[in-house]
């Protein structure tokens, strides 16, 4: 027991620099691995998946990065296979995922559920009202009058009274 709490706190998480996008040579600095490691722990973690960029680049964000840290602890320090290692975070993920949709975290959940059902009912009005202005016959375009007008010659005047 001594020699686990002793590993846990000997694991120091390095500071992440505030970026959007990390490369993945980047990463394998911060993460002090080589970079077919990360390539690697992709291929056996799921959530570990960062964007591609139009060249093939790997584009990580900071969850990656911190997932990616988390995978290093687990299995560097801790000492977790890698399906062990899989196992705990997708536990910690499921433990984390009801959370934010628990009534004690958004306030009164009826509430919630009204506003929700007023902004649907809402969206649907509005594109009842779009579909039905598409369906309709587009209406005549109003008969442009002549530019010259007829007169009638039996007053003599231009200006009839």
């Amino acid at each position: 027991m001594a020699t686990q709490l002793s590993r846990k706190r000997a694991f120091e998480s390095p500071s992440i620099p505030d970026r959007l996008y990390f490369k993945i040579g980047d990463v394998a600095r911060i993460c002090e691995v080589e970079t077919y490691v990360l390539r690697f722990w992709e291929s056996q973690f799921p959530q570990l998946k960062p964007n591609k960029s139009g060249t093939g680049q790997r584009l990580y964000r900071k969850r990656d990065v911190e997932l990616a840290l988390e995978i290093k602890r687990l299995v560097h320090a801790e000492g977790y296979t890698l399906a062990g290692a899989r196992q705990t975070l997708e536990q910690a993920s499921r433990r984390r995922d009801p959370e934010p949709t628990s009534s004690a975290a958004t306030g009164d959940p009826g509430k919630r559920l009204d506003s929700v059902a007023a902004a649907i009912g809402h969206a649907r009005a509005e594109l009842r009202e779009i579909a039905g202005m598409l369906t309709a016959p587009t209406p005549a375009a109003p008969r442009r009058r002549s530019k010259l007008t007829t007169f009638s010659m039996q007053t003599g005047s231009l200006f009839p009274s």
